[in-house]
């Protein structure tokens, strides 16, 4: 009963990063090895026997503003304690392949082998990669439809001629990792995580931000909610504005866009998102000492000038 845990996606200039963590448990799975020996046929159709018959699998998923705001090596621990936090199967044994123990600071951490090329040989390893290269890959081939002009498709976010020439002509969007080097010229100009920059922006992030948080800020106010925090933040999630209506609390981020050329801030709310913002607010609520009070998601959108705020609460 092996956990096998491996991470794809580490040096792409854009797209999230994913963990993939497996118990194969029983299950004899032909073909399992590492996920770039494959082709893309085979790996989709390992991807599917896995879940299938794997005892137990999850995914972990650091988005790139995350991935900025962290650094890589917290966004790999962080990742893979979300991943690791889906299986529900017991084991006994913890590896991961290469030379790092990303569960070092948990509770988990003194169970782990770290293993070089252990998704070549260990078979849970090797599914963890299968699974989590799948799963990425996927993604950033619905991101494609999006962004049609970078070629995501085929790429999927590493620093081809093609994207970099995109980058130029274009400049970068939600997807793109500013704190890579090849990309901090663009860092100054964004507004918050969810914008396609402009290169001539004379804003920096955090202004552009402030103002974005208060105009929404603003807005529930006047409808009569009552801003409770703003900008909670720990070292592995963040709450834009948490604010209480008729006996609930809303944890609302906020989206803003300097124009609509690639959606609204809506189209971002993922359901890998939706995820991270359910993790926010659980770990948020263990600061009550009793049970916390009922509690939702919502967004809202900002674009342009901030002149109105579209607002939708989702659970």
């Amino acid at each position: 009963m092996i956990l096998g845990i491996d991470e794809v996606g580490r040096g792409p200039w854009a797209g999230p990063l994913v963990v993939g963590a497996v118990v194969l448990g029983g299950a004899k799975i032909d073909g399992l090895t590492d996920s770039k020996k494959l082709t893309r046929r085979r790996r989709e159709e390992l991807d599917v026997i896995i879940r299938a018959q794997a005892a137990g699998f999850g995914l972990g998923w650091v988005e790139p503003a995350e991935l900025d705001q962290l650094g890589m090596s917290a966004a790999l621990c962080l990742a893979t304690r979300r991943a690791v936090e889906k299986i529900t199967t017991p084991y006994n044994e913890i590896i991961i392949d290469g030379t790092i123990n990303f569960l070092k600071d948990t509770g988990k951490g003194k169970y782990v082998t770290t293993m070089t090329k252990a998704d070549l040989l260990v078979p849970s390893v090797s599914a963890a990669s299968i699974i989590a290269k799948v799963a990425r890959d996927s993604y950033m081939y619905q991101q494609h439809k999006l962004y049609p002009n970078y070629g995501f498709d085929s790429h999927v976010g590493y620093g081809t001629a093609k994207h970099r020439q995109a980058i130029d002509e274009f400049g970068v969007t939600p997807l793109h990792r500013l704190s890579f080097a090849p990309l901090k010229k663009y860092r100054v100009a964004t507004s918050t995580d969810e914008t396609v920059v402009s290169k001539n922006s004379s804003l920096t992030t955090k202004q552009i931000g402030d103002a974005a948080e208060t105009k929404v800020a603003d807005y529930l106010q006047s409808k009569g909610y009552r801003v409770v925090d703003r900008n909670w933040r720990t070292k592995f999630c963040e709450i834009d504005i948490i604010a209480e209506h008729d006996g609930s609390l809303i944890f609302i981020e906020v989206k803003y866009r300097r124009n609509a050329m690639h959606g609204d801030g809506f189209e971002v709310i993922t359901p890998t998102k939706l995820e991270q913002m359910t993790f926010a607010a659980k770990l948020y609520a263990q600061r009550f000492k009793s049970a916390p009070p009922d509690m939702r998601l919502a967004v809202a959108s900002l674009s342009g000038d901030m002149t109105n705020v579209d607002y939708i609460e989702l659970t």
